[in-house]
């Protein structure tokens, strides 16, 4: 079987323009393409990016599988589990480790919870007794 080569008829469109043009054509498309990607990232996570903060963060892959799980158990992985272990260490003055490994083994939850409800009653403006 033969292509028919249509390459001149769908490059009129494109025959007149500079080199510049033609690049600045190529960027404009690609941020076309690029853009909902981006939004999704912005707005999505998976375990295995959650494991990779954690992983960057100093923890195991062992640690990180632990903690991601008790973060999706606890319905916070949305929030970053990263951020999860960031705030809990800062809200019990404890180094970032030793929060990490305390949430892996299941304790500080109740911690995580009250930080992060407590975000939310800020977003739709009550305080619902949450005092900052």
């Amino acid at each position: 079987m033969e292509r028919k080569d249509d390459f001149s008829k769908r490059r009129k469109h494109l025959a007149d323009l500079k080199e510049e043009d033609l690049e600045k054509r190529f960027w404009e498309l690609t941020e076309k393409l690029v853009d909902p990607l981006v939004k999704l990232a912005e707005t999505h996570t998976s375990p295995s990016i959650e494991r990779s903060v954690l992983l960057r963060m100093g923890f195991s892959s062992i640690e990180a599988k632990s903690i991601v799980e008790k973060a999706i158990d606890h319905e916070l992985i949305g929030k970053g589990v990263g951020h999860v272990v960031y705030r809990v260490s800062r809200n019990e003055n404890i180094q970032i480790r030793e929060a990490g490994l305390k949430l892996g083994a299941g304790e500080l939850w109740d911690t995580a919870l009250r930080l992060f409800h407590r975000d939310n009653y800020k977003k739709d403006g009550g305080d619902h007794g949450a005092h900052t």
